[in-house]
């Protein structure tokens, strides 16, 4: 279910305060948050925010086809091994 439309976005506060503060020094570095449930907001657009996915932070550079979206879409928490298949042997051959 999605967020009432009368509440506006969620964002974190601390989240505002570090990507202003990454606007004002100019550097590109990346923006370690925790906060996969914020939503991406345009004033984001352009920086890179290392999102955790549990168990490191990924780097996701922000663009404008992201905004509205949450940054926990673009940091996935399991890894795909493939599926187990039984013909292993077969290929070996």
């Amino acid at each position: 279910m999605t967020r009432s439309g009368w509440k506006g976005p969620f964002v974190d506060g601390y989240l505002l305060k570090k990507a202003e503060a990454a606007r004002a020094s100019g550097r590109n570095e990346i923006i370690k948050i925790w906060s996969r449930r914020s939503t991406i907001l345009p004033q984001f657009v352009g920086l890179t925010f290392g999102v955790y996915n549990g168990h490191k932070f990924l780097p996701v550079l922000v663009t404008e086809n992201m905004v509205g979206h949450k940054f926990g879409e673009f940091s996935p928490t399991r890894t795909f091994t493939g599926h187990q298949a039984g013909d292993k042997k077969v290929k070996r051959g």
